[in-house]
């Protein structure tokens, strides 16, 4: 194996002219480069360098050395100017995981507010359940991840370091038509006797359900299993049923459809960004945290004044 240093003693030395002239440009002495000159050509297995009265000339394989190294030192400056421009936020890639919730809603305004500070940097977004962002977590697949948690199952991975950025309520969602419809606030109570659309395939806003109505003393009646809240809505619509939704859920409504805050304490869950806690976050990355923060901010405060 060529040793690295002693090819770009080489470079210098063809650069100089002479072994004494490379010397004092790379502050050694005299005798070091010769030395580095020799221990090179004993690693190449024949001479580098002809000595002459005047300074030293390229053999054959030393002109071919020093092409090849020239080449290798091209490659590092190039790769120095990649770093300051990711560094700098001016390149490179910056991966995050999303739920669909916050994927129609916060995300996209953080996405639109980075790169309109960093068009440089190449946004990628990955949506999946829970467990399948703590895994592309885990994998490096994605550098941060928005996550969520309810406070009867709070999250608490050692691995992961996370950021609160908003609470999001949940709200009832009833029909334009409903005989309730037109009301500031609900108690869960006073829809004992109503039929719900519940999200399936063990959904959490279905544990939420659960919770609020063991609140109320009574089990809701279920009329429709939903895949999706564009799925919940349209059933809401229709009066087969009412529901409830987390607020960042349901920013978009269906002109048939109202959204009711509950008029006792509504069950909020978390919205959190997270990231491996023994990972070293990219430039890109903390900017990333710091415009979530700030593009939840204005949400959270909308969600507390209703």
């Amino acid at each position: 194996m060529l040793d690295p240093v002693r090819l770009f003693t080489l470079c210098e030395v063809a650069e100089q002219g002479s072994i004494t002239a490379a010397a004092a440009a790379l502050g050694y002495t005299t005798s070091a480069v010769s030395q580095q000159i020799g221990k090179l050509e004993n690693e190449a297995g024949q001479p580098l360098v002809e000595r002459h009265a005047r300074g030293v000339v390229l053999t054959e394989a030393g002109h071919s050395l020093v092409r090849h190294t020239k080449r290798i030192l091209v490659e590092l400056e190039a790769a120095e100017a990649e770093l300051a421009e990711i560094r700098g936020l001016r390149a490179g890639v910056l991966s995050i995981g999303t739920f669909p919730t916050a994927g129609s809603s916060l995300l996209p305004l953080v996405v639109k507010e980075f790169k309109t500070r960093h068009p440089g940097v190449e946004v990628k977004v990955v949506s999946g359940r829970f467990a399948q962002l703590v895994d592309s977590l885990r994998r490096r697949e994605t550098e941060l991840s928005l996550l969520w948690d309810y406070e009867w199952n709070r999250v608490d991975d050692p691995t992961l370091t996370y950021h609160h950025l908003m609470n999001d309520p949940t709200v009832l969602l009833l029909s334009a038509r409903h005989r309730l419809a037109d009301r500031d606030s609900i108690r869960i109570t006073e829809l004992r006797d109503e039929s719900w659309v519940v999200r399936a395939d063990d959904h959490p806003a279905a544990k939420t359900l659960e919770k609020l109505c063991q609140q109320g003393g009574f089990m809701p009646r279920t009329s429709v299993f939903a895949h999706d809240y564009g799925e919940v809505q349209a059933m809401v619509g229709v009066e087969l049923g009412v529901a409830i939704a987390p607020r960042l859920a349901v920013l978009n409504l269906r002109p048939d459809v109202r959204s009711i805050p509950l008029a006792t304490r509504s069950p909020q869950r978390r919205i959190l960004v997270a990231h491996l806690a023994e990972r070293r976050l990219s430039p890109a990355a903390q900017e990333a945290i710091a415009v979530c923060a700030a593009a939840a901010r204005p949400l959270a405060e909308s969600f507390e004044a209703t």
